[in-house]
């Protein structure tokens, strides 16, 4: 879910890159076309309009479920409750009824943007992603939270901190993307709520040593 956002559309890339079969949401023309000319393909259709059984449809015989979908600021506090919230309610419902065990949440630190400047509907989208993680964390599956820090769209380091709690800072889209397509190769890890930061450490050596 969310292929077609800033770190979706990263991860779709590289994972495509590494061979591997990727398909997601998109709702505007212009975002398939997009990620079609990079050799991905990928799904027209709307979460918010989906039930989990139509949901379900398309994602059986899927290997992991990468939820990176959200509002990204448009659409007010009733955009953040549909998709945030309530996209996340009907893909857990969907994992299930499709068999789909593993399950990754892309979340936000708790404390993320509380010592600046904030929109009007921060408190709501802090709420939403909050019931966010305790429904997917009560849920019968292989699930993984990660929580990044603030996102920034500078080049990627491949180098992060990742661990269960960090002091809250910045992190690349890029950082993020690669974390995630790491995480995604690693089924060991699981069940767990990791925070992501700019750091010293190579991704992949921060991903096994959460396998080890």
């Amino acid at each position: 879910m969310g292929i077609a956002g800033g770190i979706g559309s990263r991860l779709a890339r590289r994972l495509h890159a590494d061979g591997d079969q990727v398909d997601g949401l998109y709702r505007r023309p212009e975002q398939g076309k997009a990620l079609a000319a990079d050799g991905i393909e990928a799904t027209h259709g709307d979460l918010t309009s989906l039930t989990a059984t139509g949901l379900a449809d398309l994602i059986r015989g899927t290997d992991v479920l990468v939820f990176s979908a959200g509002a990204g600021g448009e659409g007010g506090a009733e955009a953040i409750t549909k998709i945030d919230g309530d996209g996340l309610t009907t893909a857990v419902a969907a994992a299930r009824l499709a068999g789909v065990r593993r399950f990754v949440l892309v979340s936000v630190f708790p404390e993320a943007g509380r010592d600046g400047h904030v929109s009007d509907t921060f408190e709501h989208y802090i709420d939403v992603k909050k019931r966010a993680d305790v429904e997917l964390a009560a849920a019968d599956l292989d699930w993984v939270i990660l929580r990044p820090a603030a996102l920034t769209d500078t080049p990627g380091t491949g180098r992060v901190s990742l661990a269960p709690a960090l002091i809250h800072t910045e992190v690349t889209r890029d950082d993020v993307a690669t974390t995630l397509a790491e995480l995604v190769h690693a089924p060991e890890v699981r069940r767990t709520i990791l925070e992501l930061t700019e750091g010293p450490t190579p991704i992949g050596t921060a991903v096994q040593r959460l396998v080890g």
